[in-house]
């Protein structure tokens, strides 16, 4: 069996930000610590927003519609599309799913790798609370987002080949398909915010990605396809090799992050979409037009009962793959990748057990972020059957936010006695230098800093908008309440959605002072209690990269050959045949 995780070493992040500075190359510090200020700058002005907008209506509403942003949701809807998509009006969109997964993936992947190479924390809870249906996207890195990346992507997209098929539709519906998109993007993109999973910067970096991705896919889109079917079996081969590198070359966080595993997924989809859709282009199955690899469908001949039968069989084959493929995986590639480590010949990755540290694989729990397991379909659907179910919490979720907050409770040490010992640089080690009593007097400043010091812009505002920010800058990273815990809408953290003016718990002197006092033993207690109440990551075994390369790109290579050729077969096609 697999030994027992380690527990986090705490000393890492003893010096602020040194956690980061000892696992990042000099670059990648540099460029996190350029934007981490911003980060802190926009949390208290999103904690007012949300404030302020809060409803249980709202909080339920956007929980769910969160789902539609999911790799989850894609990774399902677009097979359907493609297996049940040559009509007359829907033809234009089911022949893109390959084009659709292409920018998926190309989304998951790069804000994937853009949240492993700066690895910049969400903004902070307190004073944001966090409201998700999902047990990991708190786990993840913030910038960007990659449900940004997807809404626009995807949205982009579609809006530009639905005016390829205006002739086809009813003025009043082109325009509310097109509205449809619009408002689709919006509400994810918005979302994000108000359920205070990121940021400004997040979701701004997060969009512009997604539009790039949407408009490289219209530009070489076609001639992609071009390559990939029309000179042999090179292309597919060429195009798998450039993939495995792009998973090899992904850079290594400073935390445990799933951003890596997702982006594996989804490479894996797209070799087995690239492979199959190639292969069933040649098979004799498919149609021509309007592209190689087209599916042949007509609900007017299959019907309404054989073609829900035959969107039923398509999941059970992907699932039945999955849930027997990655076991055996399991059982059969450690033994090869202990070859390969005596052999120096392993590539071996942060976070993950070596083969030869352990002797079997125990069952996995939340192993997949993007097609779970059979057994978690019933819970699953319940929980969108039932959105207010959800989950809000505060406080520290993951290592990243936990070494935010602690280093901005440092800064705001450093600060509070910066009148007395001079500009601190945020390098050096914090240590108590005077007692609360050596204080000079600062009435109108209880944080030792001047009006030219307070949050940008915050002497612009109105007085009771720049009342309600300042309050929820002192409440960060002040640590309340048990993370990842339930929480009501009236907690004395949350604004109540009872009371649209709630007054923040005040701060007393005597806090004040004991926070001015505040000895390295205390904080080093401080951060081990914080560590102890994160969730704690499960060991991650190195085979299970090869495992999802595998079982993802059979999945791939389900939807756009397997299950097809296993529809005309059994009876659910259109008769076609290449004999």
């Amino acid at each position: 069996m697999a030994p027992a995780h380690d527990e986090p070493r705490l000393d890492a992040g003893n010096k602020h930000q040194d956690h980061y500075a000892r696992r990042l190359p000099p670059w990648r510090n540099a460029i996190r610590k350029t934007l981490i200020p911003i980060v802190r700058w926009e949390t208290p002005y999103l904690a007012y927003m949300q404030e302020k907008l809060r409803t249980p209506t709202l909080d339920s509403y956007f929980a769910f519609t969160a789902n539609l942003g999911t790799h989850t949701f894609f990774m399902v809807f677009l097979p359907i599309l493609f297996w049940c998509g040559y009509t007359d009006v829907a033809r234009a969109y089911a022949v893109d799913m390959c084009r659709m997964v292409h920018m998926l993936a190309a989304g998951v992947y790069w804000s994937g790798f853009l949240k492993d190479l700066l690895c910049l924390p969400r903004p902070l809870s307190p004073p944001l609370a966090r409201i998700t249906m999902s047990g990991s996207a708190a786990l993840e890195y913030g910038f960007p987002s990659s449900h940004s990346t997807n809404a626009v992507s995807v949205a982009l997209y579609a809006i530009y080949k639905l005016q390829g098929c205006r002739d086809e539709l009813q003025p009043t519906q082109f325009m509310a398909l097109q509205g449809l998109f619009y408002f689709y993007t919006v509400s994810i993109v918005f979302g994000r915010l108000y359920c205070g999973m990121h940021g400004f910067l997040d979701v701004v970096l997060g969009s512009i990605l997604g539009a790039a991705i949407a408009v490289a896919q219209l530009m070489w889109g076609d001639l992609f396809d071009s390559w990939i079917f029309s000179n042999g079996y090179g292309p597919p081969l060429i195009a798998t090799l450039v993939i495995l590198v792009l998973v090899r070359i992904h850079p290594e966080p400073a935390d445990d992050c799933p951003c890596f595993d997702d982006s594996v997924s989804f490479s894996g989809v797209v070799i087995g979409i690239n492979v199959g859709a190639w292969h069933y282009a040649v098979s004799g199955f498919a149609l021509d037009d309007p592209m190689p690899s087209t599916a042949p469908f007509s609900l007017e001949t299959l019907g309404i009962g054989r073609t829900a039968a035959r969107i039923l069989l398509g999941v059970i084959v992907i699932f039945i793959w999955r849930e027997f493929m990655k076991p055996a995986l399991f059982k059969t590639l450690p033994p090869l990748f202990r070859i390969l480590e005596q052999a120096s010949l392993n590539l071996p990755r942060a976070f993950f057990l070596s083969a030869s540290k352990y002797t079997s694989i125990p069952p996995l729990r939340d192993d997949d972020n993007v097609i779970p397991p059979a057994s978690e379909l019933p819970n699953m659907l319940a929980n969108l059957a039932h959105p207010r179910k959800r989950s809000v919490s505060v406080g520290p979720q993951s290592a990243a936010d936990a070494y935010e907050t602690l280093a901005y409770r440092n800064r705001r040490r450093r600060e509070s006695i910066n009148s007395i010992d001079g500009p601190v640089p945020e390098e050096s080690i914090w240590t108590p230098a005077t007692s609360a009593a050596e204080k000079p007097s600062a009435p109108d400043d209880r944080l030792g800093r001047g009006k030219e010091q307070a949050p940008l812009g915050v002497g612009l505002l109105p007085t009771p908008m720049a009342s309600r920010v300042h309050s929820y800058e002192q409440m960060m990273g002040q640590e309340r309440g048990r993370p990842g815990s339930s929480i009501s809408t009236t907690s004395p953290l949350l604004p109540s959605t009872n009371n649209p003016n709630p007054t923040p718990p005040p701060e007393t002197d005597s806090d004040f002072a004991g926070e001015v006092l505040f000895s390295l033993e205390e904080a080093e207690s401080e951060k081990r209690e914080i560590f102890m109440r994160l969730t704690k990551p499960r060991v991650r075994y190195d085979v299970e990269v090869i495992t999802k390369l595998i079982v993802y790109s059979g999945i791939g290579w389900l939807a756009v050959e397997g299950d097809l050729v296993l529809f005309e077969l059994v009876g659910l096609g259109m008769g076609v045949r290449p004999w």
